[in-house]
């Protein structure tokens, strides 16, 4: 299963930490897409910068 991830909030001031589990995602500028695949490391990014992005189930 694949998961749209959107970056809705800018990431200046955040803590190092979220910043490196955004750059993981692939979530360089505001509102930019990825589509990931649904697996554990992805879902453990997504948890730390969960009030930073928006996040959609693909088929």
């Amino acid at each position: 299963m694949k998961i749209k991830v959107k970056l809705i909030r800018g990431f200046a001031g955040k803590g190092e930490k979220q910043k490196q589990a955004l750059r993981s995602l692939g979530l360089k500028k505001i509102y930019q897409e990825r589509i990931l695949e649904k697996n554990p490391a992805v879902l453990g990014n997504l948890e730390k910068v969960r009030h930073l992005v928006k996040v959609e189930e693909v088929e």
